[in-house]
Parts: structure tokens; C-alpha cells; sequence
């Protein structure tokens, strides 16, 4: 089986390793357009060779990782290219744009949308990891107007990585997501840079930072040239969100100034119900896993 990766940072590059760990006679090409990441990824043993023009239509399965904008642009002439037995997989983090632009491809049945929840802080060749997927959930969007065919080998293809699959319509996805993830990047990018603003003395901040300041802040060290075009492209969902987060903060400030440490204890005790609700989340995952 040949699978042509385009885009070989922490996504893309997992995905190549998980295929050829998990799937039998399976070769691995890639593009980027940093020219180093090929070559890194080539030396890592991710891809055997690059990904060009002459081989793309020789490919069985062509893996889309690259920024959300750029995905966009690539799906259509990438559906025109691939031969007619070929699938075509995205796994960008927002998928009702993408959607929307093959929607009425010739080839839509050799589309899938999806985005695999999983990933770290770190990008490139040199962040992939075979196991990154592990029990981690596969949203898959419009598997109706997929191939049969295809839509069933890509199930189980996900599911050799341990996947979860999990069906979302597009618009759903984009929603939640702006909650569950989106929000979360922004609230860590903006934290960093209050921090940075407020505390100039640096060795202060790195002396005096805890696990919970690092764990918050994690995300403040992820790609601005991934997750700009993912904020523009979940904008409408994204603004909704931060209208309520910000209404949220506001009243925690509020109830600061005027010295209502009840009010704020019992907003931090409601709160803490998304421990149990993690839990179960975690604890049903681990049953579905066994």
C-alpha cells in the first residue's frame, strides 16, 4: 500500500509512522514545503522517498496534514490528481470549510473529512510518534457521501491505531470544538503573553512557575502559522465563545472588587463537577479501548 503524506509535521509524520507500524507492506511518501522536514523525515525513517507529481497518482491513500487554509486550497486539485481508487483524507481542525469546497467535486465519494483529537505543543518531522493516536478519538465528518468501500477500510485502518471513531456533521464539529479546544489555545497564548507583559524579569517567572502555570501555558508554545487560519476559519464559533468566557472572567473580577469570596467559592464548587465528568469520560474511553 503506498500513502502519500502532505505535511510532515507532529500530525502527519504520526501518521505515517502509525501506518507503517500497523499496517502490512505499507510505503510512506512525503511533501512539505520546508525541504528540510523532507529530509528529516526521510533520515527519522518516517517516509522511504518524497512525494512528487509523477508518483501522487500511484498513491492508494493521500493524507492532507497541512494548515487548515492551505488544506482549502489543496483538496480540489488534489481530488483532480489521485487515481480513481484513491482516498483522500483531511485531518485539519475545522471541517465545515473544507466541506463546503468539495462538496461538489466529481470525486467526492473519494473524500473523507476527519481530525484525529490528538497532538502536543511540537511541530516538525522530528515531534511524530508512532503512538500518538493511541486511544485517542477519530471525528469522521459526511461518511454518507464517502465510498463504501473506502469508508470501511478507513475505519479499520484508523481503528489498527486504536482509534475510537466517533461521526460528527461538520458544523457540530466546528462548534464543539471551538469549546473544547480552540478556546483553550487562546486562553493559553493570552495567559502567556499577560504573564510576559506583567513580569519582565524573566528568571522571576521560570523560578516561580509550577506545574500548573506550565501545564496551563503549554499551548502557548503551538505553531501561530497553524492556528491563525484556524481561528479565521472557526471565527463565527470562536467569537461566540469567548463572549461567554469573557462574561465568566468578568464576574470572577467582579466578585473579587467587591470581596464576595462566597460567590467565588461556590462558583469554584460548581466547577469542579468537570472532574467527575472528565472521569466517566476517561473511564468509558478505557472500557471502549479494552
Amino acid at each position: 500500500m503506498n500513502i502519500g503524506i502532505i505535511g510532515l509535521g507532529l500530525i502527519g509524520g504520526s501518521m505515517a509512522l502509525a501506518s507503517k507500524k500497523y499496517t502490512v507492506g505499507c510505503r510512506c511518501y512525503g511533501r512539505d514545503i520546508n525541504p528540510t522536514h523532507i529530509k528529516q523525515a526521510i533520515a527519522l525513517g518516517i517516509i522511504e522517498e518524497e512525494l512528487t507529481d509523477v508518483n501522487l497518482p500511484h498513491m492508494d491513500v493521500v493524507i492532507l496534514a497541512v494548515p487548515v487554509d492551505i488544506a482549502i486550497d489543496l483538496a480540489v486539485p488534489l481530488l483532480d490528481i489521485i487515481n480513481d481508487n484513491a482516498l483522500l483524507i483531511d485531518v485539519g481542525s475545522t471541517k465545515g470549510s473544507i466541506c463546503e469546497r468539495v462538496a461538489l467535486h466529481p470525486k467526492r465519494n473519494q473524500f473523507l473529512a476527519t481530525h484525529p483529537i490528538a497532538g502536543t505543543e511540537f511541530s516538525g518531522p522530528s515531534a511524530a510518534y508512532a503512538e500518538l493516536f493511541l486511544g485517542q478519538t477519530q471525528i469522521l465528518c459526511e461518511t454518507s457521501l464517502s465510498r463504501p468501500d473506502l469508508m470501511e477500510w478507513a475505519i479499520q485502518w484508523f481503528r489498527s491505531m486504536s482509534m475510537r471513531i466517533k461521526e460528527m456533521d461538520p458544523k457540530e464539529h466546528d462548534q464543539h470544538i471551538a469549546y473544547v479546544s480552540h478556546l483553550s489555545h487562546v486562553s493559553s497564548f493570552m495567559l502567556g503573553k499577560t504573564v510576559m507583559e506583567k513580569e519582565k524579569d524573566e528568571h522571576a517567572i521560570f523560578d516561580m512557575a509550577g506545574s500548573g502555570f506550565a501545564s496551563t501555558v503549554r499551548l502557548a508554545k503551538s505553531s501561530p502559522s497553524m492556528w491563525t487560519p484556524i481561528f479565521k476559519q472557526n471565527r463565527e464559533n470562536l467569537l461566540e465563545v469567548l463572549t461567554e468566557y469573557i462574561e465568566n472572567l468578568s464576574a470572577f473580577k467582579n466578585d473579587l472588587e467587591q470581596h464576595d469570596y462566597n460567590k467565588l467559592y461556590q462558583t469554584m464548587l460548581e466547577t469542579n463537577a468537570i472532574r467527575a465528568i472528565l472521569a466517566g469520560i476517561n473511564q468509558n474511553n478505557t472500557k471502549n479501548n479494552n
